[in-house]
């Protein structure tokens, strides 16, 4: 990581941000929250998401729309036998989630994203 302070994380964050793993599905301290206010980085509280851009899906982790403005960056990532895009925050390159094109905006994204990953102001 390129500048990850991960003192502070527990185990179960560093194995996602750090290592790229994945929280269980529908266990996310985020994934049925709903409100007004900021998605940060857990790792160094770089603002990922809006949350007015924030959607239910039923896939078990927290949806967005979109990110804000050079927030994240992405990677091909081939792992299990998928193809996929990796998304990255770009300050401090923890492992977030991952970015389909089966949303339900024109945009036609769904940031996938682990609530582990995440702070919320």
């Amino acid at each position: 990581m390129k500048t990850c302070w991960t003192k502070h994380l527990t185990d179960e964050q560093k194995a996602v941000c750090e290592h790229g793993g994945t929280e269980y599905p529908h266990t996310g301290e985020y994934n049925n929250h709903f409100e007004n206010g900021v998605y940060k980085c857990i790792c160094c509280a770089q603002p990922l998401f809006d949350g007015s851009n924030k959607f239910q899906t039923g896939c078990g982790w927290p949806a967005f729309i979109k990110p804000f403005d050079n927030a994240v960056r992405y990677l091909h990532d081939e792992s299990h036998g998928m193809k996929r895009t990796e998304v990255r925050c770009n300050k401090c390159d923890s492992h977030l989630g991952h970015v389909f094109d089966d949303g339900p905006t024109p945009e036609g994204t769904r940031y996938c994203i682990n609530s582990i990953c995440l702070s919320f102001d």
